[in-house]
């Protein structure tokens, strides 16, 4: 078959589907945006860039990825009549509007999005932190304008398909029926357990796995992942610990939610709250770093800590408990469907700062309990997220038969 990715920052997810898909002979191509200069595994063509948005107020977020639809829309026209090109499947990702018209471009084409996650007004992300983002009615009516571009995509879509099962579920009923859900996969080969890692910090401190480190890993240092939950109970955890050591990987921007009003990052702002409380010699922001460091950060630590608000689940997660870690987590519905408390790690409230503090404690401590907990954790990851083994094969069935579910 002739099929055709399209995703703006290609591969984005797909990065072992497409080759994938190449190496059983099909024909796979990529339409990305010009600016994208992350190496592709198959062929790629570009389209132009969008202006910046014109609009303002509900329907910015419409206008701005209908334009992006449109330019990949016009570049896929240029495709189908210069050069011939007539996909049988297209698999683009729906956030991002690079679907909407391709419709109109290759009418018999079988189109298939991914669906990572649909916008909700309650139950989700929306007012779920009141500190931080309060739920009012304006954020909520801008929750639903947001949303106008996802729903679309998903209309004019013969499939869908979601990592998880939360994900789905964010989708209304008339809508999840689209859906099919399978994991991107996690490489279990390489993200295990490795007891001679380690990992050399900027200050030339090198730690090695047995030591007491405590990871954290997210692609900005925001509160949608609970960064400011855990700096707060760091004072205590490194009071309680004086041998342990914090170590932070992330972007001192945002990818999900907004600055703060009074400060440049949320790094910043948490370190100006905390002032002389936090022990800044034994806490490293590393920004973010090559994967091999990320691995190595992962195969050291002892404990990894892991918070979200209810969204979208983060590999990190996923691979902290591939290399065997004491995972402790935010108590939250997309942590759920994978973590059981006392069964493959430990989970606290989200908001719940002393019970937060007390299970890193106890983890940097030598949880008696951790090396079951860690092994249960992999285990999870191996038996129902393994990238070679399960989710790859899903994946390519999945896409060969158009989005057809009980052929997948």
């Amino acid at each position: 078959m002739r099929i055709l990715f399209v995703h703006q920052n290609f591969p984005g997810q797909f990065p072992h589907l497409a080759p994938a898909l190449a190496a059983r002979g099909h024909d796979v191509l990529a339409l990305t945006a010009e600016t994208n200069q992350r190496p592709a595994p198959v062929r790629v063509v570009r389209y132009a860039s969008p202006p910046q948005a014109q609009a303002t107020g509900l329907g910015r977020t419409y206008s701005e990825m209908a334009e992006r639809g449109w330019r990949a829309a016009r570049a896929a026209r240029v495709l189908r009549d210069r050069h011939g090109y007539v996909p049988d499947v297209i698999l683009g990702h729906s956030g991002w509007g690079e679907t909407l018209f391709l419709r109109e471009i290759w009418p018999d084409a079988r189109l298939l999005v991914y669906a990572e996650l649909m916008y909700r007004t309650r139950g989700q992300d929306v007012g779920f932190d009141p500190e931080i983002s309060p739920g009012t009615d304006e954020g909520r009516v801008s929750t639903v304008a947001r949303s106008a571009h996802l729903v679309q995509a998903l209309v004019q879509a013969d499939a869908g398909l979601s990592p998880t099962r939360y994900q789905a579920d964010s989708f209304p009923p008339e809508l999840r029926a689209k859906l099919t859900v399978i994991h991107d996969g996690i490489d279990t080969d390489t993200v295990r357990p490795d007891p001679a890692a380690t990992l050399a910090l900027p200050d030339g401190r090198v730690l090695r796995a047995g030591d007491e480190v405590l990871s954290y890993v997210s692609r900005s240092l925001e509160p949608y992942r609970g960064f400011h939950v855990l700096m707060r109970a760091l004072p205590e955890v490194l009071a309680a610990r004086p041998h342990a050591h914090a170590v932070l990987i992330g972007g001192e921007g945002v990818s999900y939610g907004a600055r703060p009003r009074d400060a440049e990052s949320w790094k910043a702002r948490l370190l100006a709250e905390l002032g002389d409380r936090l022990d800044l010699s034994r806490v490293h922001f590393l920004g973010r770093v090559p994967y091999p460091t990320y691995l190595s950060l992962l195969q050291v630590a002892r404990v990894h800590c892991y918070l979200t608000y209810p969204f979208v689940l983060s590999w990190s997660l996923t691979e902290a408990m591939a290399a065997g870690k004491l995972i402790v987590a935010s108590d939250t519905e997309p942590v759920r469907e994978l973590i059981r408390d006392g069964h493959n790690g430990r989970l606290v409230g989200f908001f719940d700062r002393p019970a937060l503090a007390d299970a890193l404690i106890r983890g940097l401590a030598g949880d008696p309990y951790a090396a079951r907990l860690g092994a249960a954790a992999r285990k999870t990851i191996v038996e129902g997220y393994d990238l070679r083994r399960i989710c790859l094969p899903q994946l390519v069935g999945w896409v060969e038969s158009a989005g057809h579910p009980a052929a997948a």
